[in-house]
């Protein structure tokens, strides 16, 4: 989550480069938006006075996002290449951007059924670059399709599996959000890997924003209500 939403270019809120930056799960790591606590901070306080990591407290939006589904374990290949994808289209946005369009880019991806958005053409491929839903980036719509036509040919079971692998052992929860990682050795390896076997646009720290976000390591604070339930 960066400090502030870069200024959008053109008006579907993409930017003319992606920068490292935090994605969904590496919220908690990165400058707080305006209104969010100081890195510094530990979990505080939420409306209904149960203590949370201090991000998910800036907007509804993320309180659901981090009550709901930020850190609770996500299987299942589709499942896991949509956030996979949504961390990609992230990148060098604030997260808040994806999760006001989480409705639009389903339905334009197909509900991010891999063999569907495999099997995708070079009309709709126009049709997202048109699509006012979603971030309409080249880069990372191209990487998309592509990435889906790779996976396709993949076991079932296999993309849940490889990912699954690199959770990390256990540590001990951070206290404050300055603390919270934005990469590690593991998200670092399984980018190489996915790179290796034909991925795009997945650098270590999307990886560490999925291992996050699908529940492969917990870093809701110490403290956070959320952190062991």
């Amino acid at each position: 989550m960066s400090a502030a939403e870069p200024a959008p270019t053109p008006a579907d809120g993409s930017t003319a480069q992606d920068v490292p930056g935090a994605a969904p799960g590496a919220a908690p790591g990165a400058a707080p938006e305006p209104g969010a606590a100081p890195s510094a901070s530990g979990a505080l306080p939420g409306p209904d006075g149960l203590p949370r990591c201090p991000w998910g407290l800036s907007t509804p939006d993320y309180l659901a996002y981090h009550d709901e589904e930020w850190g609770r374990p996500v299987h299942g290949d589709d499942a896991l290449f949509e956030r996979l994808c949504l961390e990609a289209f992230q990148s060098g946005l604030s997260w808040l951007t994806i999760l006001r369009r989480r409705a639009g880019f389903r339905a334009a991806f197909a509900g991010f059924r891999i063999a569907e958005v495999a099997a995708f053409t070079e009309e709709d491929r126009t049709r997202l670059l048109a699509d006012q839903g979603i971030i309409r980036n080249r880069a990372k719509i191209d990487a998309t399709l592509a990435n889906a036509k790779v996976l396709a040919g993949w076991k079932p079971g296999e993309l849940d599996e490889l990912i699954w692998s690199y959770a990390p052992a256990p540590r001990p929860a951070p206290r404050t959000l300055a603390e919270v990682p934005a990469v590690t050795a593991e998200s670092t390896a399984l980018a190489k890997e996915l790179k290796r076997r034909g991925l795009r646009f997945v650098g270590p720290t999307t990886a560490y924003a999925l291992l996050q976000a699908c529940g492969l390591t917990n870093d809701h604070l110490a403290g956070c209500a959320r952190r062991d339930g």
